[in-house]
């Protein structure tokens, strides 16, 4: 935590914590991953039942909600030790990126004193001032189609697989077989779940990809979109996004992605309240770089990108 979030955290009022079991074991989030892999279930058993644009954007929900599963289980779930939130988390039903690798670079990530610089914030989008320069003029366009709204749904799921691509890639290149095993485990769970979705469901992994992989990670990759650019302060460089309860749960309100960053072990169900107890303040420190929802994202950056993605300063 930087000092500026550290004089701002001191300062801000904690709302009445509910009490009793179900709130002390955290009990909300047992029910969401409970509904989550139910959800799941129903919809890949009976995929043949659901229109393709019904089963797009349902399997699309469901695998993104996984996703913020993941991540809530990096930060809180305090109540169970972390072996049991891993077990939880960790089945590959997403389809594309071993638990354990998100892990190690999203704990990297919180480092506030480097969010946003390319090369030390492992989830920045920017690149170096240096780098862009050599890159064509197609690559510069993909990469700021990716700065909108319409190119994180479409191409982000493209763009982040090649980037994982190429840092597994150039490990092994200089010799560094340490995630071997991690993409080893990865890789047979993803055949168990692959098994499950074509050999006892009769859903083509070809389909399973396409309607509930591909828009999951859209979603996933939608989030981030608006999450950080780059500021002076730390505050300025993290996003506020008001939504509807839809889009709160999708992303266990990280949407409100200043809270996350300043507390990130509070519980996301605790996030809103807080939000609402503190949410001038937090306007302030983030420079009011705020939105009202995802459809003022989309109305302002459908084909206009949040920012060109060259850091200024590195």
């Amino acid at each position: 935590m930087t000092t500026s979030h550290f004089s701002l955290a001191r300062s801000l009022v904690e709302p009445p914590r509910r009490t009793g079991w179900f709130w002390r074991f955290e009990g909300p989030t047992f029910l969401v991953a409970g509904a989550m892999y139910a959800a799941w279930f129903v919809l890949v058993i009976f995929h043949d039942a659901i229109p393709w644009p019904l089963l797009m954007v349902l399997g699309g929900y469901v695998l993104a909600l996984h996703f913020s599963l993941q991540h809530e289980a990096i930060h809180g779930w305090r109540s169970i030790p972390g072996w049991l939130r891993t077990a939880i988390v960790w089945p590959p039903i997403s389809g594309w990126f071993p638990f354990e690798l998100y892990r190690r670079a999203h704990t990297r990530h919180h480092r506030n004193t480097v969010l946003t610089f390319p090369g030390e914030d492992p989830e920045s989008a920017y690149h170096r001032q240096e780098d862009w320069a050599r890159y064509s003029r197609p690559w510069k366009a993909v990469l700021i189609f990716n700065q909108t709204f319409l190119g994180r749904l479409l191409i982000s799921p493209f763009l982040r697989t090649w980037k994982l691509l190429q840092i597994e890639t150039a490990k092994l290149r200089r010799g560094d077989f340490s995630d071997v095993p991690i993409w080893l485990g990865f890789f047979a769970g993803l055949a168990v779940v692959l098994w499950f979705v074509s050999a006892v469901c009769g859903m083509a992994v070809w389909e399973y990809y396409l309607f509930m992989v591909y828009p999951g990670f859209s979603l996933s990759m939608l989030r981030a979109l608006i999450e950080h650019r780059y500021g002076t302060k730390a505050g300025e460089r993290v996003a506020i996004v008001e939504s509807n309860k839809v889009w709160g749960l999708l992303y266990l309100f990280n949407n409100m992605h200043l809270v996350h960053h300043l507390f990130p072990a509070m519980p996301w169900y605790q996030i809103p309240a807080f939000f609402r107890a503190n949410r001038a303040a937090l306007l302030a420190h983030s420079g009011d770089y705020h939105f009202k929802g995802y459809g003022q994202i989309a109305r302002r950056h459908l084909l206009k990108p949040v920012f060109i993605p060259v850091h200024p300063i590195r």
